[in-house]
This record gives C-alpha cells, structure tokens and sequence, in this order.
C-alpha cells in the first residue's frame, strides 16, 4: 500500500507499550524513528540502537525485556542471521514479539523466519507507515472488527458553521454510506448538536469527562442518544455550572471505547486551543478544516493545515470546506485564491443559504431531511465519501465539486 493511501484503512493506535530496535543502518533508523513520531505511536516508548540481530542477542539479558524488537537483518547472510535468532531465542524473554527488517526476498527464508517465532518480516526500504501497521498488528485481535475511523471537525474561526458541518457530514455518514456513526459534541459549555437533533438527552458527555475512572463501554453505550438509523449522539450538557480545564488526555480513553466498536467517530471541536483539542485533531485519522473565505479564516486555516501536515506526516492533509460562500455585499477571497494561498484545494464550497440552513436549525432537523436533493445535501454526501476514499456513485457534470455552486453563485452576482 502507498504511503499516499495509508489511510484508506484506518490502523489502530500502538498501546502503552516498549520497543527496542537494533539497527545496522542509518537510513532503517531514520525510518524507526519516523515510525516513533507517528501519531499513533504515542503512547509506546521506542529506542534504536546499533548492531543487528547480534548486539539484540548479546543484550537481551540485561535489563528489563521489551514487549518487541525490531531487528534489522544486513551484514550477515540469511543462515548467519537464522542462528543469531536461535542465540536470541536462548536469552529473550518468551513474551517479547519480534519483526525483522531484512534483505532477501525468499520464501524459504521467510518461512524460517515464522518457524522461530518471527511475527513479520519486511522487505527494506520499508516507510515509516508500513513499520506502524507492523507494530500495530501485533495487538489487534484475531477475528477482530477493524478499528473505527476518527473525523475531527474544526472551525478556522468562531461562526463558520463547523459544528452544523459536523453534524450533517454525519448523517452522511449513517444514511447515505449505511455506516453505523457517533458524534460526540467536545464544546461541554455551549454545545449544540442537541438542538440541531432536537435532542435533549439529561446525561452526556460531561458525565465522561467528569469522572473519567468510572468510564466503560458499557456507560458510554448507555449516554449515547439516538438521533435516527445508525446515528447517535454523545451531546454536550451545555450549562455552566462548572468550568471545563480540561487535561490534554481528557479524551483519550473516551475515543478508545468507541473505535473499539464504532465503524465512524464524528468529533465535533469547538474552536479553541488546547493541549486536548490539539491532541485530538493530531490524533484523528482524518481532519475537516470549515472556513469562510475571507481574510481570517484564511490566515488560520493555513496555520492549521501547515501544523497538521507536519505532525501527520504519514497521513492525508486535512481536508478544507469553505462555508457561507456568496454573502451579499460581502467582499470574498474567491475559492481559487483561497486554494493558491494554502496550496491545497477545497474539498467543496458551500452558499450562503441563510433561510435553508435557518429553518433546519430551528426544526432540530438535517439538511437532507428538509431538502433531500438539495445540492448542498448531495454535497455533505460527496464530503464524505471522500473521507472514506469511496468513489463518489453520482457523477456531476463538470466532475468538481466546487463547480456547481460557483456557478450558481456567478450568476447570482450577475443578476
């Protein structure tokens, strides 16, 4: 699989874990530790050092072992390093995993690899993507359901609209694409994803987020409030009796419980910056950046994708939405200047559409339910086939996504 397509399936994130690697060569080191910067890597503790599978067999007596290695199979030839694992196996401790990064493309070698005990074996040069899917196939389960995939949404400025893109992108998600969809409402003061389901469940988010030892699968499965077929919702209780100093890994186990049994995690994030919202949209497998197209939204939108493409190296950069396009008497940054500043293309403009948008709000309904071919509703559908990498199954004419509602919004400013 392409480094470019590592996300097309989601890998589940690296437990609490250690992990030395033995390395005979700087490029396979750099590469373990770009593997160690991976997101998904953050809670496991990893340490390269030199010399292969001997200097692993020389020193795995001292200290205390590992839960894997990693070694890299160069100098020696397959029956020297065969042996070098026989020694290894005298001294390691039975419950360490090892994976080995060799050379020789054979299966004679490989299946003497497995023979010993060897969980798997990849062919160098391997990307760092390939080393993390590895590692986290070491602790997924046999017949395991695969691992829920996470869409942070996020506004570039207060009141663009990226909680009712949140919220519709969802329904996306349950009805059109028949996915079984969460949306947990991160804003504990102001949320609304209540009022836009006309829901008002008395128990919510705050209860995790407030007594985060007594959380379960069994209690978040009772918070949850269904909102239609395959989507349910984990509001916000929006009331300010207390104050919401959040630790960076207040979520944490949160999102854990339900990639364990959710196939879509809609993480609705309020725009604020915290070391808890940074860490969830780092830690997310996909992220939706809603702005509007002036100077603001511009300016923090680009420092969003910049920082994200840097700390997700091995991931899709965001994806960019812009919202409240075609305000009247408003002066805009046109969708293509937008694009040509961030050097990234929005995935979809949507209008200005107070008196759609309005009255969905008001009815606690989606955009669909009011509108079902509506455009933008076609539009939240296309959104997130994208995310998923699923080829969209209607076609426009004119094949982007932008275009329909730029031209609709040319020949708006013309009349």
């Amino acid at each position: 699989m392409s480094q470019s397509h590592a996300q097309d399936e989601p890998i589940a994130p690296v437990p609490r874990v250690t992990i030395q690697a033995f390395c005979e060569t700087q490029s396979v080191a750099d590469s373990i530790e770009a593997m160690a910067a991976d997101r998904r890597m953050v809670k496991a503790h990893v340490r390269v050092q030199t010399g292969g599978g001997a200097a692993a067999a020389a020193g795995a007596g001292g200290g205390a072992p590992p839960h894997e290695r990693l070694l890299e199979a160069r100098s020696q030839s397959p029956e020297e390093f065969l042996e070098q694992l026989d020694r290894l196996a005298e001294v390691c401790d039975s419950g360490t995993e090892v994976i080995v990064l060799g050379y020789v493309n054979d299966v004679g070698f490989y299946r003497e690899l497995v023979r010993r005990g060897v969980r798997d074996y990849l062919i160098v040069p391997a990307a760092p993507i390939d080393l993390v899917r590895a590692v986290s196939g070491l602790y997924a389960a046999p017949g395991a359901k695969p691992v829920g995939r996470t869409i942070a949404v996020i506004g570039a400025k207060g009141g663009v609209g990226a909680s009712t893109i949140a919220h519709n992108v969802a329904w996306s998600f349950a009805r059109t694409l028949a996915s079984p969809t969460v949306i947990v409402d991160l804003d504990v003061a102001y949320g609304t994803a209540g009022l836009d389901f006309n829901q008002d469940p008395p128990q919510g988010i705050a209860d995790i987020v407030f007594a985060p030892d007594r959380v379960d699968a069994t209690i978040v499965e009772r918070l949850l409030s269904r909102c239609a077929d395959r989507l349910s919702l984990l509001a916000a209780p929006a009331v300010l009796d207390r104050t919401c100093d959040l630790t960076e890994t207040a979520f944490d186990h949160l999102v854990d419980i339900l990639r364990a049994s959710t196939p879509t995690i809609v993480l609705d994030v309020p725009h604020v910056w915290t070391a808890w919202a940074r860490r969830l949209l780092v830690g997310s497998d996909d992220v939706l950046v809603v702005a509007a197209p002036e100077l603001a939204s511009l300016r923090n939108t680009k420092n969003l994708v910049d920082l994200l493409k840097q700390s997700r190296p091995n991931d899709h950069p965001p994806k960019v939405l812009l919202n409240q396009v075609g305000v009247p008497k408003r002066p805009e940054i046109a969708p293509a200047d937008f694009a040509k500043a961030l050097g990234l293309e929005p995935a979809a403009a949507i209008p200005f559409e107070p008196q759609l948008f309005g009255t969905a709000a008001n009815n606690g309904q989606m955009i669909a339910e009011i509108q079902p071919n509506a455009k933008v509703a076609e539009c939240f559908d296309d959104i997130a086939r994208a995310i998923v990498g699923r080829t969209a199954e209607r076609r426009r004419s004119g094949g982007s996504l932008l275009e329909p509602f730029l031209s609709k919004l040319v020949r708006r400013k013309a009349s």
